[in-house]
């Protein structure tokens, strides 16, 4: 029986193993395990990455601690609000909260499971104060069309903030993601498409004033050592991660490439099999091309998907549910969420969703095998 796990990242790290082994030792030398000089050419390298002059990075401890700080730059009060979709990763609601401010969910669309223009309109509120657009599963939410909206609406004082976690690299009208917005985050989780080997994250921003506001409060709020000007957090990102990040950034397009090769792959095979009505392939790059998927999950839409998933692993194939409950559907955040609430494409995707392996390195033949175990499933009945 094949074995095809629903990621493996040892492969990924042979590619650039020499290179990571010696940006270890170069940490190990220099001895700088926190920010330090590997941090601040991260920063560079990847805002120099995104193509787009003027935008800043600054790195943080985590993908959520990213967003924290990022929404710590708009010093929201209690009755403001910020619009996020209902189906996400805990984070993006969980830090609205924290800092003191209320998340209002909101569904997404059918297919892509990302905000809609419409939605966020139909959600806003005099106390509406930022939106938070993930690009959900690697392909950007249209951010051009809820820029677009918000001004149609009289709100273009509603900040957007980029939720670029399972993002970076996707494009949408041939931008990257993290310049599309006001600010953008992005996570270093070492599943992402460009991982760490521990947690890390990143703030891009465009004013110096953000920059230093942002480099403060990651670090207890101090403006200088010792003394802590505005209430901070311990969020700095490891030197140690920051350097494997500079050793992995120059393969990043590769691995985007071979992932969307992948995906491409998945659909001829999938167009060429028996498969019943309701299983549906991910949202593409669309018809008129304005979207570029980086696919770091390739999540389907199955019917009996958990049948599904006990049937795959029985053999040897991976694969995971993204995600089990909507985020209005979280225990912790109910408060958040009014009496009577409905968000049907969000709840839809909560019982359908299923990822299958998309990593690079993945074969043909174990594409081929995916493919063949799905359809023998519903076959089967």
């Amino acid at each position: 029986m094949m074995t095809v796990p629903l990621l493996d990242m040892k492969l990924l790290h042979l590619r650039r193993k020499t290179e990571i082994e010696q940006a270890v030792a170069r940490c190990l030398e220099h001895q700088q395990f926190i920010l330090g000089p590997e941090a601040a050419a991260l920063e560079e390298e990847l805002a120099a990455w995104l193509e787009v002059p003027g935008w800043r990075g600054v790195g943080t401890s985590s993908g959520t601690a990213a967003l924290m700080l990022a929404l710590r730059l708009l010093e929201l009060k209690g009755d403001d609000e910020v619009i996020v979709p209902a189906y996400s990763f805990m984070s993006t609601a969980s830090t609205v909260a924290l800092v003191g401010a209320r998340p209002v969910f909101v569904d997404v669309d059918s297919a892509s499971l990302n905000l809609t223009p419409e939605a966020v309109v139909e959600a806003l509120t005099p106390q509406t104060r930022a939106v938070i657009a993930v690009h959900l599963f690697g392909r950007a939410a249209d951010v051009v069309a809820i820029r677009s909206a918000l001004e149609a609406a009289g709100r273009s004082d509603v900040r957007i903030i980029e939720d670029a976690a399972q993002g970076l690299g996707a494009r949408l009208d041939g931008q990257p993601v993290c310049t599309l917005g006001d600010i953008a985050c992005v996570s270093f989780f070492p599943a992402k498409n460009l991982g760490a080997y521990g947690d890390g994250g990143m703030v891009f921003v465009r004013s110096e004033a953000e920059v230093q506001q942002l480099r403060m409060v990651r670090q207890h709020g101090f403006a200088a050592k010792y003394n802590s000007v505005v209430l901070g957090y311990n969020a700095r990102l490891d030197g140690m991660q920051a350097a494997i990040l500079r050793a992995k950034l120059p393969d990043l397009h590769a691995v985007e490439e071979e992932r969307r090769a992948n995906a491409a792959r998945y659909r001829a095979r999938f167009a060429a099999s028996s498969l019943p009505d309701g299983f549906a392939l991910p949202a593409d790059d669309g018809a008129d091309g304005r979207f570029y998927h980086v696919y770091n999950q390739f999540v389907v839409r199955a019917p009996r998907r958990d049948e599904l998933a006990a049937y795959l692993d029985k053999r040897g194939i991976g694969s995971a549910v993204y995600y089990p409950k909507t985020l209005a559907q979280q225990p912790s955040l109910a408060a958040f969420v009014p009496h009577g609430s409905s968000f049907p494409h969000a709840d839809a995707a909560t019982r359908d969703s299923l990822a299958l392996p998309i990593f690079p390195g993945l074969t043909a033949a174990q594409q081929a095998y995916v493919v063949e175990a799905v359809a023998d499933f519903y076959s089967e009945g």
